[in-house]
């Protein structure tokens, strides 16, 4: 399949491709738009099933980083890249490395952070190679791992909508559904269990679901169950792609709020939703908390700034259900048009 022909294709500035048969490394690095400045977007290493699915995903992810990044006035443009492999058997420092090599290919227009597969030690032996890396550990001159910071975006995007439907922001009481308890996903349920929410969990993993429930008091159901689980606010925590079809019409939830990126399968899903009066909140603005992280991160702002700062995604979150309400609009339409009004403005 070639890229230009590719439905998720939208203008991208320039897609690579990457072949280093003495580690093993295949990988796409996609940017999407620089127009509000370099590309920040982090690096997912997955054992795709096909080039083509790897591409879909790259170029997906991308776009979306590129409206989060407007979206959230972080003055960043939108990039993504992939290793196709299992992060599990796969990843060595040599692959790593020549990943590393391959982004300062880009001489400054892309710079790499942690995405599902990927973490801070792979960041740090990136950065051996580059100098092109955030979400780095504070050891390593960074502002630590970003997951608490997306899990606390999510938490803050889930108030907005909590309230649009229940009248408070308060989520003491509120049942929440959480798919997928890896990084994110644990350190959600543990802010939301603070919060004093109920919590229901699934997960791939067992490894995942024993280190939460040694943790934290949570009720576990099988992954396909989980869609069918009656709970207030449904958190789809994983991979993309889940809101669709199939799983619509189970959900009971009446909030959607989730740190997984592209969860809706297609955009007219969106629609759908809000024909069967469910809140949801972009998954690119609700997770966008660890992107603030990196972002200022990479621009060497003050690091005691940015929990507020991801906090105001409460706020965001809010004016978009508001411009929805009067637009008539979905409210991923109404994010749309806001990130767009910001980037394409850029570019004059």
């Amino acid at each position: 399949m070639s890229v230009f022909e590719a439905p998720e294709f939208d203008d991208h500035e320039r897609v690579q491709f990457f072949n280093d048969p003495s580690s093993g490394l295949r990988a796409i690095i996609a940017i999407h738009n620089t127009r509000l400045g370099p590309a920040l977007g982090g690096c997912r290493m997955w054992p795709y099933d096909s080039e083509a699915e790897a591409i879909r995903d790259v170029l997906r992810l991308s776009r979306g980083m590129t409206y989060k990044a407007a979206v959230l006035d972080c003055g960043l443009g939108g990039g993504k890249s992939v290793i196709i492999g299992d992060p599990r058997t796969q990843k060595t420092p040599a692959l790593l490395q020549a990943m590393g090599r391959a982004i300062a290919s880009f001489e400054g227009q892309y710079v790499v952070g942690e995405d599902i597969g990927t973490n801070p030690d792979d960041m740090r032996e990136m950065r051996g190679v580059t100098h092109c890396v955030s979400c780095l550990r504070k050891e390593d001159g960074g502002y630590g791992d970003p997951a608490p910071l997306t899990a606390l975006g999510v938490f803050s995007a889930m108030r907005a909508g909590v309230e649009e439907v229940f009248g408070s922001d308060s989520l003491d009481g509120i049942h929440v559904a959480v798919q997928g308890v890896g990084n994110v996903g644990f350190n959600l349920c543990r802010q939301l269990a603070e919060a004093g929410a109920r919590l229901t969990v699934c997960d791939v993993f067992p490894e995942q679901l024993q280190r939460i429930t040694e943790a934290l008091e949570v009720t576990i159901v099988a992954p396909d169950d989980i869609f069918d689980v009656e709970s207030d606010v449904f958190s789809p925590c994983a991979m993309g792609g889940i809101i669709n079809d199939d799983t619509i019409a189970r959900l009971k939830a009446k909030v959607i709020s989730g740190a997984a990126n592209n969860q809706l399968e297609h955009d007219r899903h969106a629609e759908e939703l809000a024909q069967r009066g469910i809140v949801y909140l972009p998954d690119y603005v609700a997770n966008g908390g660890g992107l603030v992280s990196c972002a200022a991160e990479w621009q060497g702002g003050d690091p005691s700034t940015v929990p507020d700062r991801v906090r105001a995604i409460y706020k965001t979150s809010r004016e978009i259900i508001r411009m929805a309400s009067e637009q008539g609009i979905t409210t991923g339409a109404a994010a749309d048009r806001l990130a767009e009004s910001r980037f394409r403005i850029g570019a004059a």
